[in-house]
């Protein structure tokens, strides 16, 4: 068995997926600093939940995202479809400035609509490659639905 190119080895590969997804992070919180505020100024649905629950649920939602796409990776994902991974978090990355930054809300709305048609298209094609990695993506989409329902919400209400 010969070993892997160190350019190409698993871990390194890994911290590459970890890199991508604190990018997206970062971009977003950029335009989120005040966000906690800005969320409170809002006005909201009774069921919106309380500012501080957003940062846990992202950092647990994007250590699932880079850890999929590794997985699709090692199990052979093809330039394409790393591609339609790299589209989902250019797409998550926009949301914060449209929404916060810009108060944008119906236009934030649209884009998290595109947002969820890409997870959902993500899921099917790295399903083909590893099962684990397409249910590593579920609560992502379902965090993204619940968000777009706020947003929608949101855009509503103010």
């Amino acid at each position: 068995m010969t070993a892997l190119p160190l350019r190409h080895h698993p871990v390194r590969v890994l911290f590459v997926f970890l890199a991508a997804v604190v990018v997206t992070a970062a971009v977003g919180s950029l335009f989120s600093l005040s966000a906690g505020a800005d969320y409170l100024a809002l006005r909201r649905p009774d069921w919106a939940p309380p500012a501080w629950l957003f940062g846990p649920v992202w950092t647990v939602l994007y250590g699932l995202i880079a850890v999929s796409g590794w997985l699709a990776w090692r199990r052979g994902a093809t330039r394409p479809e790393l591609a339609l991974f790299g589209v989902q978090l250019v797409l998550n990355a926009l949301w914060t400035p449209l929404f916060f930054g810009l108060g944008w809300y119906e236009v934030a709305f649209a884009e998290i609509l595109l947002l969820w048609l890409t997870i959902v298209a993500l899921v099917a094609v790295f399903s083909w490659r590893s099962r684990v990695s397409a249910v590593l993506l579920v609560p992502y989409l379902a965090w993204v639905s619940f968000a777009g329902a706020l947003n929608i919400a949101i855009a509503t209400l103010n």
